[in-house]
């Protein structure tokens, strides 16, 4: 994708009514949709179970389980707000399904697929920014098909230099390890996913990847399909300067699943406050949309 400045109508309407104008009209879209989608469940579908036989309390759980037998389809996005010079917002869309595969009686292979399509501002002006495609991020995850108390995958994560713009992503092949491990006791969900990718080739003109990202997640299920939440995505550049490698987001917030006709679906708003973070370009705070068509199934049993 070209940036914006080299499209003369896109760079009037930027400059007219500021690049805050595409950010917040995604933020405000996002919520009305999953206000709007929620009331129409609400009212249409009752109290009816929202699955092909999976109750309510299992798609909470299995929504918050990185390595469920549950097809999702989900729509995440991210807002990085007041971040340089001129408080600029970064957006970035993230569509990641999920499609689990039984490979044997004993094993699964969940892969997750992250396609961003993002907006970065220019940080060093009040105004224009670039969009397009991102960086893709596939992960792998090799999962026990027998349950037990604790769940948990590991496997291969992957950052392909897919980006539009040079703006937009790294310019470099990654690869390194993933894990995820969670319980589960009565209504709470409590785990972590962590990943850390080394950049194994790419541009030679583009800085060397060795990142780490830990995403702790706290949920919370109540009646009706409502939870609370607490998933921030924390991260750190181990080839930045002393000072500048963490960013560590604190915060939450509560979604809900519910039923649109027949169609299961997952709907979040959550917020988070970097408490820590590089400077000195960085954004003070994240808000987090999340919408996500779900396909429940009942997983036959391990032999």
């Amino acid at each position: 994708m070209a940036h914006i400045s080299d499209n003369a109508w896109l760079v009037r309407i930027v400059r007219c009514s500021g690049s805050r104008f595409v950010v917040y009209a995604l933020r405000i879209t996002g919520l009305l949709l999953l206000l709007n989608v929620a009331q129409w469940a609400q009212q249409s579908a009752g109290t009816a179970a929202p699955g092909s036989g999976a109750s309510e309390e299992d798609l909470q759980k299995a929504t918050q389980n990185p390595v469920a037998s549950l097809i999702s389809v989900p729509f995440q996005n991210n807002t990085d707000l007041n971040a340089g010079p001129f408080a600029r917002d970064k957006n970035t869309l993230n569509v990641q399904p999920v499609i689990p595969m039984q490979l044997n009686s004993r094993w699964n292979l969940i892969p997750r697929i992250i396609t961003p399509i993002v907006f970065t501002p220019d940080y060093s002006q009040p105004h224009l920014g670039t969009f397009g495609l991102g960086d893709i991020a596939p992960t792998f995850f090799f999962a026990p098909r027998k349950v037990s108390k604790l769940i948990w995958g590991v496997g291969p994560s992957f950052l392909l230099p897919t980006a539009t713009d040079d703006n937009l992503g790294t310019g470099k092949f990654c690869i390194g390890p993933s894990v995820v491990a969670l319980v589960q006791p009565g209504h709470w969900t409590l785990g972590a996913l962590v990943s850390n990718v080394w950049s194994v080739a790419g541009s030679s003109d583009r800085p060397d990847i060795n990142s780490l990202s830990l995403q702790y997640f706290v949920n919370y299920n109540m009646k009706k399909g409502w939870f609370l939440t607490s998933s921030p995505i924390v991260s750190a550049n181990w080839n930045a300067s002393s000072g500048n490698i963490w960013l560590v987001p604190f915060g939450g917030g509560f979604g809900r699943i519910f039923k649109v006709a027949a169609q299961p679906m997952n709907g979040s708003i959550s917020a988070y406050y970097n408490v820590a973070r590089p400077q000195p370009i960085s954004p003070t705070w994240q808000l987090r949309l999340q919408l996500a068509l779900l396909f429940p199934r009942i997983p036959k049993p391990a032999k």
